[in-house]
């Protein structure tokens, strides 16, 4: 069960409540606007709808993660429960093969039917791309952001208490009946039962594996070097690259393999004493950085003017460059080798 923390070690509340808010906020932005699905004057909108359900999972997934004194491996499995719970469950878009239609990538239903699992009725292919994106925008990407941002003494604390968490989870389950009951949500699609249940039997896995005690124990190696964050970075934009070679089934077998490689050799790497904050932020923020990138060569989900499509490009481009610059500059300050994969537990 999560601990409460000391309250001789806690900062005044506004200060506590600055970063929870900023992770409110920046999830449902990364996760929907800064791969350009939607126009500027969309972005506002965006936040306040889908806020509760993609900022207040974030919170819930840090604060459990940092109340357990688990690491990234927690993190990234809460994550992804996360992203099969909304994909699976919420939205049901994972089993939904007509959920893009009314958008400007129903063109994409094709590609997706090409990996079709036998007897579930979804696609691999959009999986991965669901999940992946809700691991690494909705979740990973807004954590690394908001905790560079902090001074080291505070980057691995818990932000709040019971009570604090007990109403971030009512907003959240509030956020996600509200799509789930909403036409522009769950467009009024309901899975089979079968469907359901193995969308239940993932999540309940993914959560019972972040909840191992293993995770909550750091797990250093004699990695002699440490590349420099900027390659760590690399690594994570191959993977966004190597995504889409081919079609198909085949096409999905080469997205798995990177994401595993690279993933594995990240976990390897963050057992460096050299690892640090700034290698954290480069492989977090990687994803954001090449989805601003391509931005500019998709387009929004409903359709927009040149200028306004544009003028939102521009926003991301501007939002994603001072997040990371900022995020750099503040992780550098009264620098020291971060921890592991696993962080320091709280009493």
């Amino acid at each position: 069960m999560p601990t409460e923390p000391d309250p001789a070690d806690r900062p005044p509340l506004r200060r506590r409540l600055v970063p929870v808010v900023a992770l409110l906020l920046l999830a449902p932005w990364a996760a929907e606007c800064s791969w350009g699905g939607f126009a500027l004057d969309d972005f506002l909108p965006v936040v306040i709808f889908l806020g509760p359900m993609y900022g207040g999972a974030a919170i819930l997934i840090r604060e459990t993660a940092r109340h357990l004194g688990a690491g990234w491996p927690t993190i990234v499995l809460l994550a992804a429960a996360f992203g099969v719970l909304q994909a699976g469950l919420v939205d049901q878009s994972l089993f939904n093969s007509g959920y893009l239609n009314d958008t400007q990538y129903a063109d994409t239903r094709a590609a997706a039917e090409a990996s079709l699992v036998p007897g579930l009725g979804f696609s691999l292919r959009q999986a991965f791309d669901y999940v992946g994106n809700h691991i690494l925008l909705t979740i990973c990407a807004p954590i690394v952001f908001v905790e560079s941002f902090l001074g080291a003494k505070r980057r691995l604390r818990p932000w709040l208490g019971r009570q604090g968490l007990a109403v971030v989870a009512v907003v959240y389950l509030l956020g996600s009946l509200l799509i789930f009951a909403s036409e522009e949500g769950r467009k009024n699609f309901l899975a089979s039962p079968l469907q359901l249940a193995f969308a239940t039997a993932v999540v309940l896995t993914l959560v019972a594996t972040a909840l191992l005690p293993r995770w909550r124990r750091p797990h250093p190696r004699r990695v002699r070097r440490v590349p420099h964050p900027l390659w760590v970075g690399l690594l994570v934009v191959v993977v966004h690259f190597g995504t889409d070679l081919t079609p198909g089934w085949a096409g999905v077998v080469i997205a798995l393999a990177l994401a595993a490689t690279v993933g594995a050799v990240i976990a390897y790497l963050s057992g460096g004493a050299r690892w640090g904050q700034r290698h954290v932020l480069a492989a977090g923020s990687a994803s954001v950085v090449s989805a601003a990138a391509f931005a500019y060569l998709v387009p929004p989900y409903s359709p927009a003017s040149p200028a306004a499509a544009l003028a939102g490009d521009v926003a991301v481009t501007v939002i994603t460059v001072a997040l990371v610059g900022g995020a750099w500059w503040r992780s550098g300050a009264g620098r020291r080798p971060a921890t592991t994969l696993a962080a320091t537990p709280v009493s």
